[in-house]
Order: structure tokens, then sequence, then C-alpha cells
């Protein structure tokens, strides 16, 4: 049995001396041998990359893919995925928010049934202040509203997996990422372990704008509900207006002069018309984009060195 565990780099030199420690600390206590340590350089500002050179000297088992650029997490998540050679696979952020011996409660799990392929890991409470627990319900809330498939709230990175459903995984070639609802649709046999996330030594390099771009990627990549609920609102919209207008043309033959309408209803009713457009387009928009970078078929990152 073989062992790939992958993670990415990205400001991530402050951890890696505990991570790596903490990592080969559970990998022993399962008694695994044969393994490989995938760290995923996103160019990352740090040093990161040499610190992982200069170990990588001491432990043979250390594999670094250098991609071109930073592409983000999720790309680089997929780029470690594919290279990785194991029958098990863990996937994990090195930040040290989920600590590595996770890895012992999801192979006990899994060994536990061997019906199941995936043991992911979820939060039962949000950490954080009260911005930012809200902001992640109603994340999850607009992804489960809007997506064709359920996906677990406040899931984690953090997953072991079989290799079969990992080359199931693999095998969808989505150009617009987004994992969390890619490792569902997928299907398989997957359970939850709740885990307890540790505070970060550092900010997060997740910042809101990121989070908001996730779930805008996140739900127009695995739904077309949107465009259906814009559908509807403009049908709204459209018989609203004729009953609008049927009421003020019924209003003007009965009080005759009495009823003016002016130039301010109109301004009010096409600033309305034009935001509502706006809207619609730049959803339509997003969905065109996403056609137009998958039928590019250029190659999610570019690997610039393997460092094997």
């Amino acid at each position: 049995m073989k062992l790939s565990v992958v993670t990415t780099l990205y400001k991530s030199e402050i951890f890696l001396e505990e991570f790596i420690s903490q990592i080969l600390s559970a990998i022993i206590e399962l008694g695994i041998n044969d393994y490989e340590l995938i760290f995923v350089n996103d160019g990352s500002p740090d040093n990161s990359l040499k610190y992982l050179l200069d170990q990588k000297k001491v432990i043979s088992n250390i594999v670094v893919l250098d991609l071109s650029r930073n592409f983000g997490h999720h790309y680089a998540m997929q780029s470690g995925l594919e290279y990785a050679k194991g029958d098990f696979v863990f996937l994990i952020d090195n930040d040290l928010e989920t600590s590595p011996y996770f890895l012992i409660d999801c192979f006990n799990k899994m060994n536990s049934n061997d019906q199941i392929d995936v043991v992911y890991g979820y939060q039962e409470k949000r950490g954080g202040g009260f911005f930012y627990r809200s902001a992640g319900k109603v994340f999850w809330w607009a992804i489960n509203k809007f997506s064709d498939i359920r996906i677990p709230p406040n899931i984690l990175t953090e997953r072991l997996m079989r290799r079969d459903y990992l080359l199931s995984l693999l095998s969808l070639g989505d150009a617009n990422l987004f994992l969390g609802g890619m490792m569902y649709w997928t299907g398989y046999n997957q359970v939850g372990l709740p885990v307890s996330k540790g505070l970060r030594k550092t900010k997060s390099t997740y910042t809101m704008h990121k989070r908001l771009d996730l779930m805008i990627q996140a739900v127009t990549s695995f739904s077309g509900k949107p465009l259906e609920y814009l559908f509807y609102l403009g049908l709204f919209i459209t018989l609203m207006s004729i009953l609008s207008i049927i009421y003020l043309f019924i209003k003007k033959i009965i009080y005759g002069n009495e009823i003016y309408l002016g130039w301010t209803s109109l301004v009010v009713i096409n600033i309305l018309i034009l935001g509502i457009i706006s809207t619609f387009l730049g959803l339509i928009g997003i969905y065109l984009f996403k056609v137009f970078k998958q039928v590019q078929n250029r190659p999610n990152v570019i690997i610039r060195k393997i460092y094997e």
C-alpha cells in the first residue's frame, strides 16, 4: 500500500517545519513505509520552495511541483492530485488549522468499512467572528440553494481518498474548478468526520473577495438554476409591467387629466429596467465566459519543474 499526501504552498514557510514533523509522525504511527509528500508551489512569494528543497536532501519522500505562477488553490490541489501515485491519497492544507494527525482518524474510519471510498473533514461549528460565521452560512446556503448537487456545509480541504475514487474525480476535466462540488458530484460512498480547527498563526490568504469569487464559481460551475431564475423573474417583471400599464390606462380613462404620468415615473422605471438588464447580462456573461474557457482547452496549470 502506498500513501500520497498532497498539499499546496502559498506563504506557507512559517508552517512547514511543524507540518512535516506532524505528518511524518502520523504516517509512522500508521505503520506506512511507502509514501510520498507532494508539495505544490502555487507561486508562493516566500522561501517555501527553498526550505523544501533543503528538506528534500534529508527526506527523500518529498516531491515538489513548482508551478510557473500562482494559479489558485483549487488548481494547485488538482495538479498535486493528478501527480499522486498512491493507493490512498490524503489532501490537506499545511497551515495547521487542521492537525495532520487527522490522517490517523481518516484511516481508522476507512478501515472500519471497506465500502467507504472517501473520509472527509467538516466543522460542526464555524469559528471566527460574527461576520465571518454569517458569511460562511450565506456561502453554503447559496451553494446548495442554486446548485444541482447537495454539498455538506462547512466541509474542509482535508480528506482521505481511495485511488478508484480519485481517478473518477480527475476524469471530469473541468476547466472551471470548484473541487468541493466536483468531489460530491463524483459520487461514491463518502463519510464525514467532525474536526475542531485550531488557530492560524497568520492571517488567512482567503480574503472575503476570494470567498465571494469562490461562491460565484461554485454556483455557476454546477448549476443552471440562476439562468432559470432569471427567466422566471423576467416573466414576472413582464407580467407586472403589463398589469401596471393596464392599471394606469384604466385610471387615466376614469380620472382623465387628474392623473399625471410625468418624467419622474418614466426615469425611475427606466433605471429599474436598466439595472435588471445589466444584472441579467452580467450573469449570462459569466456563463458564456465559462464556456469560452472550457473550449479553449488550455491546461489548468503549467508546471515549471518537478523536484522528485
